[in-house]
């Protein structure tokens, strides 16, 4: 049986193909694990010359996205490493390896960054799981 891919994005409307949505499983060994993601994704009238604006609609706990109803990702291929060479599935795949591998030196959300930085993230993973069983999905939609 083939697996099935972690991240699925499409056009919210197939009249608008700059705005897009995706939904992203958390990654395997990590406390996103067991968790989809929805992600909004604008594509400016600059695009491929500018990056994409991408963030997360679910509430999110991690020291690179703001807290909140509208995660702001901070990533560097989103701001000043951009080329337009990066497509959305590697924008994507990128965000995915944020999630496990943090920058809690360059952070938007604080707390979660001194929280990650301590040397037992037992009350990291708790707080990720707690707005995880509030606001994530549990499987990605069909559609």
């Amino acid at each position: 049986m083939e697996e099935e891919h972690p991240i699925r994005a499409h056009p919210i409307d197939q009249a608008n193909l700059k705005k897009w949505e995706a939904f992203m499983k958390g990654p395997d060994n990590s406390p996103y694990e067991g968790y989809v993601y929805h992600l909004a994704i604008d594509f400016p009238q600059e695009y491929p010359l500018s990056p994409p604006l991408v963030y997360f609609n679910t509430p999110m706990f991690h020291p690179n996205i703001s807290s909140g109803k509208t995660g702001t990702i901070c990533l560097d291929i989103l701001k000043n490493q951009w080329s337009p060479v990066l497509t959305l599935p590697k924008v994507l795949l990128s965000i995915m390896s944020l999630l496990t591998d943090p920058n809690p030196d360059s952070p938007l959300n604080s707390e979660a960054a001194r929280y990650w930085k301590k040397t037992n993230q037992e009350d990291y993973y708790k707080k990720v799981k707690e707005l995880g069983e509030e606001y994530a999905l549990r499987e990605l939609p069909t559609n």
